[in-house]
């Protein structure tokens, strides 16, 4: 009787937020499960890692996590089209997991089992989209490490039918999760080789190793797995494959499937050399050839593709294998070969049920054709022919359609693109950088490097300058201290404290001012004084405005107040105090200054001569000028005396006697 365990994480819930709904696959690290993102109301796919019974290895977990979550803010930062983003990670019962993008459809595992094997142009559109994936990971700094079908998402295609792959949507998972879990078994296993062997490349068997060509050489493993219907190599033992892969060269797929061109034949071959310098240098190499021969066999015509069958159907009967016995004399114990004499098991290809009855036809047309002066004369010539073409095409694929890229790191953009238009060449523009040293709009960086091999007239991708770093202080003015302090730590900037000062409307604690001022642009790392507030001072100045200058020293005094005076032409009486600095009502400590603004009193008259005149007359002048007149004696008569005298400064308004007999 078969008894099934439950699965105890389905209906739990992650970090309050992952509702876990159902179970999607197991492997051998991880289990996949989809999820409900009960917070965004979104369906997400939530990967979460084995647990373990392993004494030593359940003491080391805490170490993994920490490798893991570092992975995994890696992997997020990395987006791409077709890869599978990376939304959140965390732990769950003590292990890791990741909280991805979840994606409809299918591993390109399950479509090679339903489909065994792949055309040709359905092989090349999910090896583009799969290496673009890759090639993205690479600008970044990372080797995904484990390619293989089953981390190869395809998703239905946009056309609706799930028969045509050419236009499916394609996206790679497990960016960095091997990595993660290869440090783990590194420590508790001893450096054991953590890759699926049916995909590894001969360095990481050899020396542990892992570049982007590492990945290089995987992708064409399964793209040989695509085309064939089958890995290159198998064995009883995993170690078996996976030194084979450093022992033998991939055969052609064309052995294997003779309909398919050569061109496919040199594109696999040249992925999966042994030796990594011969590769292409990363996955974005390797698209460039693969979308050119992929527009090589949309060109091609009808009678070159029935050529190159009937050659492949004729080499059918004698397959070969180029075999090295290329081998270290110290192997890594991690990774023995089987006893020595012992066999090495290999899969045989099954013979062709209809091999004779095609060997028949063609011995047949050989003694027709080659029994007569012409047809043997012909066949020649065909033959030198044939021999010229294939000279010719080998040539052209292999080297002629080759250039090397330029050097255009450190040239100003304007200089890069006159020069790539030189040479034919197209220029892209990845996301530019701050650099401190590469002025901007000055190259970085660019893909492929320069020396390295390019197809003419292809794509150079180039990453510019934005020059040194450059940031506007923040407006902090108004917050609180410690909220100041992380907005400027967030900006990369280094906050000081600076002088405190007392203010009226900012309460102590608060930030007045910034050294330098709000919105001034800085480099990242340079300091800002934040200038504190210490709250409103303990003097309330009192309103001393139309006070006389005595009274107001003498209010001041009592404060504790200096008067600092200044005089000015007014009409006020003279030392009445016009105005004052700091105003009524402000904050100031002891001792401080307060600026008071006093009258010289109105500007004055001189008083015009009246003697001698009729008396009335004399009232009359002086009134027509402002002066009070007090007329003494006999107003009738002629003035004889005034007070103040003739030419007399006085104030305006001063009254004037006048004595008339």
């Amino acid at each position: 009787m078969d008894t099934q365990v439950a699965d105890t994480l389905l209906g739990s819930l992650l970090d309050g937020r992952y509702r876990i709904r159902g179970r999607v696959a197991r492997g051998g690290m991880a289990t996949v499960y989809t999820a409900t993102d009960e917070r965004l109301e979104r369906t997400v796919a939530v990967k979460i890692i084995h647990p373990t019974q392993a004494p030593e290895a359940r003491a080391r977990l805490a170490g993994f996590v920490e490798r893991f979550t570092d992975e995994a803010k890696t992997i997020a930062r990395l987006t791409h089209p077709n890869v599978v983003a990376v939304y959140d990670q965390g732990t769950h019962a003590g292990l890791p997991y990741l909280v991805m993008e979840y994606v409809r459809g299918r591993t390109l595992r399950d479509v090679l089992t339903e489909r065994r094997r792949l055309d040709p142009d359905e092989a090349l559109a999910i090896a583009e989209q799969m290496l673009a994936a890759i090639a993205a990971a690479h600008r970044a700094g990372l080797v995904h490490r484990d390619v293989k079908p089953e981390n190869v998402l395809v998703a239905e295609a946009p056309t609706g039918s799930p028969a045509n792959l050419v236009d499916s949507v394609v996206k790679v998972a497990d960016f960095g999760l091997a990595r993660a879990v290869e440090a783990s078994a590194d420590e508790e296993n001893g450096n054991q080789l953590m890759a699926t062997v049916a995909y590894v490349a001969p360095e990481l068997v050899t020396e542990g190793r892992a570049d982007p060509r590492t990945d290089v050489y995987s992708a064409g493993i399964v793209l040989f797995e695509m085309l064939t219907g089958r890995v290159p190599y198998d064995g009883d033992r995993p170690v078996e494959v996976a030194w084979q892969h450093v022992d033998r060269d991939v055969p052609a797929p064309s052995t294997l499937v003779p309909t398919l061109p050569t061109t496919l034949d040199d594109l696999v071959g040249r992925a999966t050399r042994r030796d990594p310098g011969a590769r292409p240098t990363d996955a974005g190499a390797l698209l460039a050839e693969v979308q050119q021969v992929r527009d090589d066999l949309g060109n091609a015509n009808s009678h070159t593709a029935v050529l190159r069958r009937v050659e492949n159907e004729t080499a059918l009967a004698q397959p070969t294998m180029v075999v090295a016995a290329v081998r270290p004399t110290e192997r890594p114990p991690w990774a023995r070969l089987p006893e020595a004499g012992g066999p090495r098991p290999h899969r045989r290809r099954a013979a062709d049920p209809e091999g004779e009855s095609l060997g028949a036809r063609l011995a047949a047309l050989r003694t027709r054709v080659m029994g007569s002066p012409r047809g043997r004369l012909a066949v020649a010539a065909a033959a030198v022919v044939l021999g010229l073409v294939a000279a010719l095409g080998g040539w052209w694929f292999g080297v002629g359609r080759y250039t090397v890229a330029p050097q255009l790191v450190s040239m100003t953009r304007a200089e890069a693109e006159a020069q790539a238009a030189r040479g034919g060449f197209t220029l892209k523009y990845a996301d530019a950088r701050y650099d401190e040293k590469v002025p901007k709009d000055s190259v970085l960086g660019q893909d492929p490097a320069s020396a390295a091999r390019i197809l003419k007239g292809g794509t150079i991708t180039l990453t510019l300058s934005l020059g040194p770093e450059q940031l506007p202080v923040p407006d902090v003015v108004g917050q609180d201290f410690e909220l100041a302090r992380t907005q400027l730590t967030d900006a990369k900037l280094v906050p000081v404290k600076g002088p405190s000062r007392y203010d009226d409307q900012l309460p102590a604690g608060v930030v007045l001012a910034t050294d330098p001022k709000v919105g001034t642009v800085v480099r990242p790392g340079a300091k800002v004084t934040l200038v504190l507030s210490k709250g409103r001072a303990p003097v309330t100045v009192p309103n001393l405005v139309g006070k006389n200058v005595n009274e107001a020293r003498g209010i001041l005094a009592g404060l504790g107040l200096k008067p600092v005076e200044s005089y000015k032409d007014s009409d006020k009486p003279k030392d009445e105090v016009l105005g004052q600095s700091p105003a009524d009502g402000a904050g100031v400590e002891k001792g401080a200054e307060v600026k008071l603004e006093l009258s010289k009193g109105p500007a004055q008259v001189v008083v015009p001569r009246v003697v001698d005149m009729p008396c009335q007359q004399a009232k009359q002048v002086l009134e027509s000028q402002g002066f009070p007149v007090n007329i003494q004696l006999n107003p009738n008569g002629v003035a004889r005396f005034q007070n103040p005298g003739e030419n007399t400064p006085v104030p305006p308004g001063t009254p004037v006697t006048v004595t008339c007999l």
